[in-house]
């Protein structure tokens, strides 16, 4: 590593002292809602561009492969990057957030206070049991599909694993509804988590923890690790810093021993999913923590990918899309079934990398990265600047649910979203968000049928006071600073 450390140019210096800059910036928001997501962006640009330099090989492989120009260029783009985020974030918080500032964190004050509240437990209560149902039609419709092949759905771990809601590369006939479930089956299952931490009331918490065992190996034994982290690790987050009794090494030292398991098991799913099922290889291999350690994880390289983007837009056989890849994921909810000519996301980058054009797309996908993405939309000096401005709207969107935390559903709709987060390292795109999108859905939905009973409780306006709006602030202000005349005797 020191080696690395050696040949790196002024540039990428320049990036690592705006996150250090960002990190303090971040902390000093923490009361405010914005602090937490700020974090975990800058924390999602330390792994995918900074981490990259020092986890691969950049002066035995990168320094070889481009010039120096290229790789101080692509340290520059981070820097810009990070310098229009600290900009930029702080200003779509208030301007989004103005109603709610004066709430405050709510994590904060779970934090401070615990997760005990009648109100809280109430709304994660009603947020399980709805999802529960949900679930329960999800789980219907799979074995209808299925059949014999059922059983494996729920223990894939038994031979191998069985989904329901597989498809192709490109979507076609009720595609689109197969997804849906997907994704919604994935909000789900990380929810089941978070409740399981959470809950108070043992019989919730138990059929929770029930959820989790039917629901959580369909993805540990999937070879997407980032649909892994979706799922788990809101729950890890929700128990340490929520509900684990003990001071911060304890929980330092809980983390720890929780990423070395994560990480040891992405060793051995990417050791054997180019070749076989997971399920299988698990069943004629075994599980050794000391072998799968050693593997290098594949796909950490968000620098290189920017790296490449820089040099075929340099050399002419790139151009930038202008905006048309940002389009292709704003419009890639609309079934293929009823726009058959919708443009698809990134396969023209695919087939620059040198991936084979096929009729139902390419042999691979490649991510160009969160950076990456907004300089081939935008080019090189635009599109680092738009990138920003799109996670400085993520950060307050989930602000937003850190303040309004009273209500249903919104801390763990709140840690889904910081942990995908780090998924949008590799692209800004609906794909990684639709989870986040339909849970929001069914938050909404649950939150319309809860009021009813809350109001019933005395507890719908317990959490949150009436606050008078601006306009009334304002008048109030210039009222209390007129002098009061004596009345003439």
């Amino acid at each position: 590593m020191f080696e690395t450390l050696s040949v790196l140019p002024p540039a990428f210096w320049v990036a690592v002292g705006l996150l250090v800059l960002g990190a303090f910036r971040a902390v000093g928001q923490i009361k405010n809602g914005a602090g937490l997501p700020m974090l975990a962006v800058l924390a999602t640009v330390a792994v995918w561009y900074a981490g990259d330099a020092l986890y691969n090989d950049y002066r035995g492989d990168y320094a070889q492969k481009f010039t120096p120009t290229v790789l101080a260029n692509a340290w520059w783009q981070v820097a810009w990057f990070l310098l229009v985020f600290l900009i930029l974030t702080p200003i779509a918080h208030r301007l989004i957030n103005e109603r709610y500032l004066g709430q405050g964190s709510q994590v904060l004050r779970m934090l401070q206070t615990g997760t005990g509240r009648p109100a809280f437990q109430l709304h994660l209560n009603q947020l399980f049991w709805g999802c529960a149902v949900v679930w329960l039609a999800l789980a219907a419709v799979a074995i209808i599909r299925l059949r014999n092949e059922a059983p494996y759905y729920f223990f894939p771990f038994l031979g191998h694993k069985a989904d329901p809601w597989g498809r192709g590369q490109i979507g076609v006939g009720i595609d689109a509804l197969l997804s849906l479930a997907g994704y919604v089956q994935m909000f789900v299952a990380a929810t089941f988590g978070v409740v399981a931490a959470l809950a108070q009331n043992r019989w919730v918490r138990f059929l929770a923890l029930a959820g989790c065992l039917l629901l959580w190996p369909y993805y540990f034994v999937d070879r997407t690790r980032n649909y892994m982290l979706a799922v788990l690790v809101p729950a890890i987050l929700a128990w340490v810093f929520l509900r684990l009794r003990g001071g911060v090494w304890l929980k330092t030292a809980v983390l720890l021993v929780c990423f070395l398991l994560i990480n040891t098991w992405f060793g051995f799913v990417m050791a054997n999913r180019s070749n076989t099922d997971i399920a299988i290889a698990l069943q004629q291999k075994g599980f050794s923590l000391e072998q799968n350690q050693a593997v290098h994880n594949e796909g950490l390289n968000m620098y290189e990918e920017l790296c490449w983007i820089n040099t075929f837009i340099k050399d002419g056989t790139y151009k930038p899309r202008w905006g048309q890849e940002y389009f292709a994921e704003i419009a890639n909810p609309i079934p293929r079934t009823l726009w058959p000519g919708k443009p698809m996301i990134a396969l023209d980058y695919a087939v620059a990398r040198g991936q084979e054009y096929t009729e139902g797309g390419t042999t691979a996908t490649l991510s160009t990265g969160m950076i990456g993405q907004g300089v081939v939309n935008f080019g090189r000096v635009i599109g680092p600047a738009f990138a920003a401005l799109l996670m400085s709207l993520w950060v307050a969107l989930l602000a937003r649910l850190d303040l309004d935390g009273q209500k249903v559903g919104r801390i763990p709709l709140y840690a889904l979203g910081l942990i995908l987060t780090f998924n949008l390292g590799r692209d800004i795109t609906l794909i990684t968000l639709y989870t986040f999108v339909f849970g929001s859905a069914i938050v909404w939905w649950l939150e319309r049928r809860a009021a009813p009973q809350l109001s019933t409780m005395g507890l719908g306006n317990s959490q949150k006071p009436n606050r008078p709006s601006r306009s009334q602030r304002l008048k109030a202000a210039r009222n209390s600073r007129k002098r009061i005349q004596p009345r003439p005797t």
